[in-house]
């Protein structure tokens, strides 16, 4: 294959990948701003495939589809470029994993390969939440309940729906990793 043509064909499974996570976003929420991210899911498994360049793209798509699509909370410009453009993308940090996961994988030690994407899955979405807590202390803290700090109602509201992303993640990881890891092998 080119290298055109295979370069074209990462871009195709980026867009793919990031639309997938935004059709993924459509689950309705079962616990408001407390669920789970399930789009975080094809992009952090993307990302642990494809390395940290595609899969910071792939997350930038997935952010930029929320304009597109009309699923904004829009309060500011600021809290619009750190929640829906830093976010998003900070998902593709996992892919600095990418490289000692796949070396674990093509050695057939899957438990370490479980540690690596489990570890990449945290630094996403540690990153991912992290701007959204940010946000939500600068921007949303004023819809905190009667009582409850900014930084408090931040940390509740972020911290529950990055603990349930990661849950779902790692769940997710000990599923697909022992019985399809060679997905993650890619051929240049």
């Amino acid at each position: 294959m080119s290298s055109k043509r295979f370069r074209l064909s990462i871009l195709v499974e980026t867009a793919l990948v990031a639309a997938f996570a935004m059709a993924l976003s459509y689950i309705p929420d079962f616990a408001s701003w407390f669920s789970p991210s399930f789009g975080a899911i094809p992009l952090v498994l993307f990302s642990l495939r494809r390395g940290p360049k595609y899969g910071i793209l792939a997350g930038t798509i997935w952010g930029l589809l929320h304009f597109i699509l009309g699923k904004v909370w829009y309060l500011s410009v600021s809290q619009v470029v750190i929640e829906y453009l830093f976010a998003f993308a900070s998902m593709g940090l996992a892919g600095f994993f990418a490289a000692p996961f796949q070396k674990a994988l093509r050695q057939e030690h899957k438990g370490r390969a479980l540690i690596y994407a489990s570890l990449g899955g945290c630094l996403a979405v540690f990153v991912r939440y992290f701007w959204h807590f940010l946000a939500g202390l600068l921007f949303w803290g004023s819809y905190a309940p009667k009582g409850m700090s900014p930084y408090m109602y931040s940390l509740t509201v972020n911290g529950t729906a990055g603990l349930l992303t990661l849950v779902f993640l790692i769940l997710t990881f000990a599923i697909i990793i022992p019985t399809q890891g060679k997905l993650f092998l890619v051929r240049h």
